[in-house]
């Protein structure tokens, strides 16, 4: 019985596919990390933007600038609350400069909300530092509505 002889420039590539999973799978985590962040912080600048315009809405309905200001900051608030976004500082501005228009005239309120979210809770827990998300939203007051 004879015995093939393997050429010299052949090699055994036993174990080969092992050392690429090796070091591809470092790469693959990297990558599906990034999805989940990018994926979670768009969630919270969407966050934001809906507690602005949540937040106009409820300032659109109320009858006067003092009730508008406390309604719009009240439903900003509970917005970001009820969706569970965190924020280290956050505010809620009203603009009332609506209601000084003479009925019969078109006024929109608006409302902007800022809030500091911390890189642990949007990315990694235990991140230091944080991002600063900002939303404006503008809702119609009722044009002959008393005010």
């Amino acid at each position: 019985m004879t015995r093939t002889r393997r050429p010299a420039l052949q090699r055994d590539e036993t174990g080969s596919v092992a050392v690429e999973i090796a070091l591809l799978a470092p790469a693959l985590v990297l990558v599906l990390g990034l999805l989940v962040a990018g994926g979670r912080l768009w969630f919270a600048r969407t966050t934001v933007v809906e507690a602005a315009l949540t937040s106009a809405r409820a300032a659109s309905l109320a009858r006067s600038p003092g009730a508008a200001t406390a309604a719009g900051s009240e439903a900003g608030r509970e917005s970001m609350t009820t969706a569970g976004l965190r924020c280290a500082t956050s505010s809620v501005r009203v603009s009332t400069a609506a209601f000084s228009v003479p009925v019969g005239t078109p006024a929109t309120v608006t409302s902007d909300v800022t809030c500091s979210v911390p890189f642990g809770d949007v990315f990694l827990p235990g991140i230091p530092g944080s991002i600063d998300l900002v939303g404006h939203g503008s809702a119609a007051l009722d044009t002959y509505r008393a005010r």
